[in-house]
């Protein structure tokens, strides 16, 4: 989840460009192959009558096969199950080493068909015009507003509907491009819509209009959004207990079994709370505005979404910008310890490159691991003032000052100042800083139901507990196990997943996406949520991409509060052949705030 401040857009005038009628190009796949999750047609309703089998046509795919025949094309794994043999033995013909789950299938093959599991089919996607929610004051009359309305579960034609807000906020310019940017905000569970002030005022609506729609189970979107304040109230109170006990595990488990066993009976499929789901509405949405060509803009989690988008549904994706970024093929709990080292070492290598900070701090590395060494074996109990909440307690222990880490990447200046005062027993500014990240806390507006529902089912299964702390030991070589045991930011997952008793993701969602839909992967070199590693990761199976890195920058930085980040941002969005990053060169970090001479992290 994104740490930054909400910011409130000063208002201006704004135009609403008229919708346009939607003329999807075509897709093309490789030479006598079709990618099989990328629909090269606009989903047509099934027939009546069901035919037994299918014979490949060039510019099919499972996915089209399986939403003309049985009405979801979320049902393309039942086509690909029954037919994996013939599916493999014709991409191992035509000199492939496999079908990659269906990802590749050929004109000619003879494909059987599973029946329909229902003659009922599901209602399409539709869009409803209709007032801004209220509880966004800065959403002005000129800004346009409705609902889109989709299947719960495409995969089941008795799926309830839902109401995704959406929200689309008129360019800047009187003159605006045709071509609009979709939003795909972070979390997963975060309130897109909230974060429209920030978007306007960083400028990345200057000239295109800016839609933005809340993703399935967050705020403001109906019938049930997947808000938890059990697990609000219970991350409240964890800056008062051992961040690394099996106690505090317990307490997440017993908050997430209480928000499942709410939801579910209110009726929510949980198991419908995923990223291919949203997806897929994101792909109706552009279909149902009558949106011919769209620009993605992406973050944190809202990449992930981004490249299983680009990967299933490429039509009508003029370019797309990751920030961020989380590639969903090799995203798990353990995955997030290589971010937390490649910024601690980011941070170093800046605190060696200004001269008062080496001199100052020369164990700056070391005296950090010291620390969590420390606080793990005799933990710190602490009394501060947090505003709104007044004195609270807060207990620092090895875990909390690692994760405490990441948080202070984003005020990485002080990282070597509060340091040294933990060291010399005034542990204040760290607890203030760490209590700050949950006190105050807003209760039931963050979907920490879509948060479970995605990583349950998409990122644990495919970690084993040996893998996930296997990553902590290669990354930290020494810490306490108790400290490894838990990957930063997902402490007690796992226990929490049991909780929330959603299936494992099939294995093909975790499939690479590559292509040629010109993307920007950028990313701030201080990252400890989504290292700029991940940037360049993703970037070498896209062919028309670019990668910026910007020094100095944490999470969300380099799209929220950088003015060059923008800049290269709506530079790639005018000319994504030829962005303009001549200001990449001149973004420096942030000189280190000196703390008291003599002053170092040692014990």
């Amino acid at each position: 989840m994104p740490i930054r401040n909400r910011r409130t857009a000063a208002a201006a005038a704004m135009f609403l460009a008229s919708l346009t009628v939607p003329c999807a190009p075509p897709v093309h796949g490789a030479p006598g192959a079709v990618t099989a999750r990328q629909p090269a047609r606009e989903p047509t309703p099934p027939a009546d009558s069901t035919p037994a089998a299918h014979t490949v046509a060039s510019g099919d795919t499972l996915w089209d096969i399986a939403q003309q025949a049985l009405g979801s094309g979320q049902r393309w794994d039942s086509v690909y199950s029954l037919n994996r043999q013939t599916i493999e033995d014709a991409a191992r013909r035509r000199g492939y080493a496999s079908s990659d789950r269906g990802h590749w299938i050929f004109p000619g093959t003879v494909l059987d068909l599973p029946q329909p599991s229902t003659s009922q089919t599901l209602p399409a996607s539709r869009f409803e015009a209709g007032p801004c929610p209220t509880r966004y004051e800065e959403l002005t009359d000129d800004v346009r507003c409705g609902f889109l309305v989709v299947p719960e579960n495409r995969a089941r034609p008795s799926s309830r509907t839902l109401r995704l807000a959406v929200a689309r906020v008129p360019s800047a310019s009187p003159t605006p491009h045709p071509d609009p940017i979709v939003f795909l905000a972070g979390g997963p569970g975060a309130d897109a819509l909230g974060d429209i002030p920030e978007l306007t005022e960083a400028g990345l609506n200057r000239d295109r209009d800016l839609v933005v729609m809340s993703q399935r189970g967050t705020l403001p979107s109906r019938p049930t959004p997947l808000t938890c304040p059990e697990i609000d109230r219970f991350y409240q109170q964890r800056v008062q207990l051992l961040y690394d006990a099996p106690s505090t595990g317990r307490g997440y488990a017993r908050a997430a079994a209480r928000c499942h066993d709410r939801l579910t009976a209110q009726g929510v499929d949980l198991s419908a709370y995923n990223t291919t789901e949203n997806a897929a509405d994101f792909a109706d949405l552009r279909r149902a505005l009558g949106i011919r060509r769209w620009n993605v803009l992406s973050h944190s989690y809202g990449t992930q979404l981004a490249l299983t988008y680009m990967r299933m549904f490429p039509e009508g994706i003029r370019s797309v910008t990751i920030d961020g970024v989380v590639p969903p093929f090799v995203a798990t709990p353990g995955w997030t310890w290589s971010s937390v080292k490649e910024s601690l070492d980011a941070i170093l290598r800046a605190c060696a490159a200004q001269p008062s900070c080496r001199q100052r701090y020369p164990d700056l590395g070391d005296g950090f691991l010291r620390l969590v060494r420390r606080l793990e074996a005799r933990p710190v109990t602490t009394y501060v003032t947090v505003p709104q909440a007044g004195k609270v307690k807060v207990v620092l222990d090895g875990g909390a000052l690692l994760n405490w880490m990441v948080r202070a990447s984003h005020e990485a200046e002080i990282f070597p100042l509060a340091l040294d005062e933990l060291a010399h027993g005034r542990p204040q500014r760290v607890a203030e800083m760490w209590a700050a990240m949950r006190i105050p806390g807003t209760v039931g507006e963050f979907a920490h139901g879509l948060s479970l529902s995605v990583w349950c089912s998409e990122w644990v299964p495919y970690e084993t507990p040996r893998e996930q702390l296997a990553r902590g030991q290669r990354a930290f070589p020494g810490l306490p196990h108790s400290v490894l045991a838990q990957p930063p930011q997902l402490a007690f997952l796992r226990q929490a997943c049991q909780a929330w008793k959603v299936p494992k993701a099939p294995a093909s969602y975790r499939a690479v996406t590559r292509g040629d839909i010109p993307t920007l992967a950028l990313s701030g070199s201080f990252d400890a949520q989504t290292g700029a590693q991940w940037g360049r990761y993703a970037a070498r199976t896209l062919s028309r991409s670019k990668v910026v890195t910007l020094p100095g920058l944490a999470h969300g930085g380099t799209l929220f509060t950088s003015a060059c980040g923008v800049q290269v941002v709506t530079s790639f969005f005018d000319k994504p052949e030829n962005p303009d990053t001549g200001c990449v060169a001149s973004v420096k970090a942030k000189p280190f705030v000196p703390g008291v001479a003599g002053g170092g992290t040692g014990e």
